[in-house]
């Protein structure tokens, strides 16, 4: 079972996922975040992903098709809190997030969305 949610951080859409989505729970939330990127003029998009265990191809396609979505309606998109062993599987798998900010924390994210963050 999946849980997500989207709060308004002034000009940033933070999502939270805890727990696997299905491929159908992972349409919505694009379909869900376009949306809410358009009402809100939001500037950036936070997706913290510490809840997952697993990011399958299928979900890393939805992510970055979500980036090209928000990029069009001219908000940022940054992955946070990705596990060691998610980052791991991603790599062994051969999959990349183009088009994706990555940093450890929400707390990372904003600063990136804010122009101060560290560059690795």
């Amino acid at each position: 079972m999946s849980a997500t949610s989207v709060v308004e951080l002034q000009d940033v859409l933070l999502v939270t996922i805890q727990g696997e989505l299905t491929d159908e729970d992972a349409m919505a939330l694009q379909e869900e975040l376009t949306t809410n990127v358009a009402r809100s003029s939001a500037r950036g998009v936070l997706i913290d992903v510490s809840g997952l265990d697993l990011v399958d191809s299928f979900l890393a396609r939805t992510l970055h098709d979500i980036a090209g979505a928000s990029a069009l309606l001219a908000a940022e998109t940054v992955v946070v809190g990705m596990r060691p062993e998610v980052a791991i599987t991603l790599v062994e798998l051969g999959l990349t997030l183009p088009g994706l900010g990555t940093a450890l924390t929400v707390a990372d994210g904003l600063d990136r969305l804010n122009g101060s963050a560290r560059r690795r």
